[in-house]
């Protein structure tokens, strides 16, 4: 006959061996998933950042054509401002990526910064040439977390932009080192109190929402008498 104790032994034993076995099939197929799915944010990663090089190759064609263009066909036609809104979204949500290669994500801002500058430069150019009325803001912050505010002020000015449509808004990183940005900095008195926002070549500095900015800037009633024109006249 058994000994008992042998027999409880041998089946802890046992016991221990088929949790050991589940416990290691349980981690394989964890890990296994967190890979998977690691693996799979990061193509979603580099997919954005290869849409985002190709956008940017796009926008620069598009500069060099609108710049040829007659005062009608860019009046009629607000192409970098549709274009530059989603790359801005993209490149947002890359910043909330950890996976991301920081030092890519740091070259497509820089890209994307010299874009709006030259947008920038662009509409005021057609501004003078065609006799246009655009309305600008120019709006600094800064994402190492020393502006408690400026997560607010984006999504007022994202609110703001989606209400008149027409409006340009150029969104710039304080931190950002480049040369085209710093001499902007300087042209327009920019200090560091974040956020800060250029309106009509005046500076404000702290948070401001919608209604603040309706108030400083009255060409916005126009743009929205001309965008409800438009749309009855699609009806």
């Amino acid at each position: 006959m058994e000994n008992p104790i042998v027999g409880a032994r041998r089946a802890d034993w046992r016991s221990y061996a088929v949790a050991l076995v589940i416990t290691t099939a349980i981690f394989a197929t964890a890990l296994y998933a967190s890979n998977y799915f690691n693996e799979r944010r990061i193509a979603e990663i580099r997919t954005t950042q290869d849409n985002i090089s190709i956008d940017i190759l796009s926008l620069e064609t598009q500069f060099d054509l609108l710049a040829e263009h007659s005062c009608r066909d860019i009046s009629e036609n607000s192409v970098l401002s549709k274009e530059i809104r989603p790359l801005a979204e993209r490149l947002s949500y890359l910043e909330t990526q950890r996976s991301v290669d920081e030092s890519e994500l740091l070259r497509l801002k820089r890209y994307y910064s010299l874009l709006q500058i030259k947008d920038l430069l662009l509409m005021k150019k057609v501004a003078t040439k065609c006799s246009l009325k655009p309305v600008f803001i120019l709006y600094f912050y800064s994402n190492e977390g020393d502006c408690k505010d400026c997560e607010n002020q984006g999504y007022a000015l994202t609110a703001l932009s989606e209400k008149y449509p027409q409006l340009r808004i150029y969104s710039f990183d304080y931190n950002l080192d480049i040369s085209a940005l710093q001499t902007l900095l300087s042209i327009n008195d920019v200090e560091n109190k974040l956020p800060a926002l250029s309106i009509n070549d005046k500076m404000y500095y702290g948070f401001r929402n919608i209604q603040d900015i309706e108030k400083v800037l009255p060409q916005l009633a126009t743009l929205d008498k001309a965008a409800s024109s438009t749309r009855k006249s699609a009806r």
